[in-house]
């Protein structure tokens, strides 16, 4: 099944548990050896591959290391691009927080030509 952006929190999280499962039988290992391997539980594993949504992010990373996925984190979570006017705006320095967009000012009101009535 592909991944879609409409599909629910719920259903994309038992997709990746089922691929995880799916990745971790290509590689002959139990779900007991990946634990060990992880340094994981294996209730934690099994609740990865379920899906369930209590398992904690160290631990999918700590999965994917032992199913050689981290390469591919640079795929799924892309670094953010910043434009070169952007750079030299910060002038060298790294961006901290994100800015409000500037309040509507000024009347509202239909705009007209100035000659007209």
């Amino acid at each position: 099944m592909k991944i879609e952006p409409l599909m629910t929190d719920d259903s994309l999280l038992k997709l990746i548990g089922a691929r995880l499962a799916g990745l971790r039988l290509a590689k002959n290992l139990t779900q007991s050896q990946l634990a060990d391997q992880a340094g994981l539980g294996v209730r934690t594993v099994q609740r990865l591959e379920l899906g369930a949504t209590a398992t904690r992010l160290s631990g999918f990373v700590r999965v994917c290391r032992v199913l050689d996925l981290v390469e591919r984190f640079d795929v799924f979570i892309p670094e953010p691009a910043v434009s070169p006017l952007a750079q030299l705006k910060l002038q060298g320095r790294q961006r901290k927080r994100a800015s409000r967009k500037p309040a509507a000012t000024g009347d509202k009101s239909k705009w007209t030509w100035a000659d007209s009535p």
